[in-house]
């Protein structure tokens, strides 16, 4: 049974939120489990379509979501002690990222639509979209660059 306050994202503070409130704002996009290119000269973050090996992009999930962190050296577990650091790698979509600056989700949000499927649907998803990370050489990542600063 979900124990999830009514619009708690609205109401709660990311630092008091439940454990399955703070996993809820996860939309499940999977943009967060690709590989990204940081330009040493400006800063900005480039996004790949290489996927961490974990990421499953046919249900945009992480296969060992339980041990991703233990199993990829680098794999970044999201925490309200450590979102201020690393949002802004962050897409600009992502309900961690935008709570914590104050705006609201988006309007496909799962917890806004009532569907888990709501990214894929409104084309915000990497579903299919993504090539495992043991398929490309590290040398060739800025070849597979599909946004700047999303």
């Amino acid at each position: 049974m979900s124990k999830l306050r009514p619009a708690f994202w609205k109401t709660v503070p990311l630092t008091e939120m439940t454990s399955e409130e703070w996993e809820a704002l996860c939309d499940g996009c999977g943009k967060c489990c690709v590989l990204k290119l940081e330009d040493e000269d400006t800063g900005r973050v480039h996004y790949t379509d290489v996927a961490c090996r974990l990421f499953d992009d046919s249900t945009c999930r992480c296969s060992q979501y339980a041990l991703r962190q233990s199993l990829v050296q680098g794999c970044v577990v999201i925490t309200p002690d450590n979102l201020p650091q690393i949002r802004d790698w962050m897409p600009r979509t992502c309900a961690y990222r935008r709570l914590s600056y104050g705006e609201g989700l988006p309007t496909w949000h799962p917890l806004l639509t009532g569907r888990a499927d709501s990214p894929r649907r409104s084309g915000n998803s990497m579903h299919h979209a993504t090539v495992p990370e043991w398929e490309v050489d590290e040398d060739d990542l800025e070849d597979h660059i599909i946004w700047r600063d999303i």
